[in-house]
């Protein structure tokens, strides 16, 4: 039983998987640290607030609504993802363009069948789908 064990943890995927969630963790925490530290005290300064809007808060009929910390849920939430955006997603897709610059697109393998617009193989003749025949290899 702990064989099994020991040749399920020691698999490729698994471990590779375990690295990802150890790194993805410590980059949430530093994506937290400059959002926290840098970027909302930076709103704060434009607002006038000092970047903590919890004390903002209504009443109806006597009921409070305490809607500060909603606010600053979603500045928090809006600040990690435009963070995420433009300093990791737009750099990686500018290098994976840059490393696949050149490289011709493969060539297509299937076509539509012009009667019903299922995926046919490329050489066929005759739709599987349809049996409308199908002429030349664009179609």
């Amino acid at each position: 039983m702990l064989s099994g064990f020991k040749k399920f943890i020691l698999r490729g995927n698994v471990v590779d998987m375990a690295v990802g969630v150890v790194i993805g963790a410590a980059f949430g925490g530093v994506v937290a640290a400059l959002t926290k530290d840098l970027l909302t005290p930076l709103i704060g300064a434009l607002v006038g607030k000092h970047g903590d809007f919890s004390s903002l808060a209504f009443t109806i009929n006597s009921v409070p609504f305490p809607v500060g910390e909603f606010i600053n849920a979603c500045i928090s939430f809006f600040l990690i993802a435009a963070t995420i955006y433009f300093f990791v997603v737009t750099p990686v897709n500018a290098l994976v363009a840059r490393m696949n610059k050149g490289e011709k697109p493969p060539d297509p393998t299937t076509k539509k069948c012009p009667e019903c617009l299922s995926e046919i193989p490329i050489d066929a003749r005759r739709c599987a789908h349809c049996t409308q025949p199908v002429l030349g290899r664009a179609a």
